[in-house]
């Protein structure tokens, strides 16, 4: 990063610096840079799965069936003109 840029930084952040600081600045403003594109070479978000553990459907599909018979179930109940009958309230 040349002098110029580190100017412009500092004047942004309104700091006043020295020729020795601008020089130092310079070249640990570049190393910063560089460490950002070394960054850029890292594997994105797409690279990776979001789990690291692969996810299934493990849901089976819902199928209809009758496990006990309604015929049945309405003999062992009250029944009343083919609907169930509950208990009295009081």
């Amino acid at each position: 990063m040349d002098k110029q840029e580190v100017n412009e930084i500092a004047r942004i952040a309104r700091l006043i610096l020295s020729d020795e600081e601008i020089e130092e600045f310079s070249s640990d403003l570049e190393d910063i840079l560089n460490y950002f594109s070394i960054m850029d070479e890292a594997p994105t978000r797409d690279d990776f799965m979001l789990n690291p553990v692969m996810i299934e459907n493990i849901m089976r599909d819902d199928e209809q069936y009758q496990v006990i018979d309604p015929e049945v179930l309405r003999q062992s109940m009250k029944v009343f003109e083919g609907y169930v009958r509950g208990p009295r309230l009081s």
